[in-house]
């Protein structure tokens, strides 16, 4: 690989050169089993950063960084990043472009993997996520973020545009699922913008948003009661053409024996699709069945 030059702070890249002829440059490609589609638009980028609300006491967690556009932006506006990238090419290439940066750090790794507690502990402060996601890998990305509140602020994510929806759907709508539930239960969220497919090298086949995400001061349901009630929440989707009793009795939980006359006091009819409950159904229904 070619050496790369390690850019001055303030010197973003982007007019240099095109994405495309950076690659060549490098001897790189977009590596499809990666779903990697570098943003080529600066304009989209400078829109995602002035999104998040960067600023120069925040932590910053970048996800697949690709080329470094990004970074080297953010690296201007905020106290620290840390990105991290599952392509060691990727990474030696970003090594070399920060090198000047010592606000910057580049880790090696898969985010699905990433101990989220150890970053935390040497920072010592939440981050801020500021990241265009892997399209493959934006869902259980998501629900370890939910996982591990603690550890994050606010997050500036560009994702599918068919994610994006289902992360704000409502109830009685397709996309209303697991993950609509979770994301609303303890956070704020907003699709502020979608971005075409030509934003991107390569541009994918299908058109991303980009959604701001903070979590609710008071979250809706009680720590204690969390995992009891993703496990219901779960379960009734399972089988989602079913009706909500139906489905509740072919999942795994043990449920009373009373449990439809207690759904018809709850004001739930047991014969209602699952799709079609409110977030404060969901939790009436956990406490039910607990």
């Amino acid at each position: 690989m070619s050496k790369a030059k390690a850019l001055p702070y303030g010197c973003i890249g982007f007019g240099m050169m095109s994405l495309r002829q950076e690659l060549k440059e490098y001897g790189l490609s977009p590596r499809k089993k990666l779903g990697q589609h570098f943003l080529s638009d600066r304009n989209i980028l400078d829109k995602v950063i002035r999104a998040a609300g960067v600023n120069q006491e925040d932590v910053i967690l970048e996800v697949g960084p690709g080329l470094g556009e990004m970074t080297l932006a953010l690296a201007q506006n905020a106290k620290e990043v840390i990105a991290v990238e599952i392509d060691s090419k990727l990474a030696d290439l970003l090594r070399e472009k920060v090198s000047g940066l010592p606000n910057v750090k580049i880790i090696l790794g898969d985010i699905l993997k990433i101990d989220f507690n150890s970053l935390f502990r040497e920072t010592g402060r939440p981050f801020k996520v500021v990241a265009n996601l892997p399209y493959q890998i934006s869902t259980p990305l998501l629900f370890r973020f939910i996982e591990s509140k603690k550890i994050f602020s606010s997050f500036t994510l560009m994702l599918q545009r068919e994610v994006a929806e289902r992360i704000v759907a409502s109830p009685g709508e397709k996309e209303y699922g697991p993950l609509s539930v979770f994301i609303q239960i303890f956070s704020d969220v907003s699709i502020l913008f979608f971005i075409k497919p030509s934003a991107f090298f390569p541009p994918p086949k299908v058109e991303s948003a980009v959604v701001h995400l903070v979590w609710k001061e008071d979250p809706l349901i009680e720590l204690k009661n969390e995992k009891w009630f993703k496990k219901v929440v779960k379960a009734s989707f399972c089988y989602r053409r079913k009706t909500l009793i139906n489905a509740l009795k072919h999942s795994e939980i043990s449920l009373p024996e009373s449990i439809e006359l207690k759904m018809d006091k709850l004001g739930i009819d047991p014969q209602r699709r699952p799709g079609t409950l409110t977030l404060q159904e969901f939790i009436r229904l956990a406490d039910a069945l607990k």
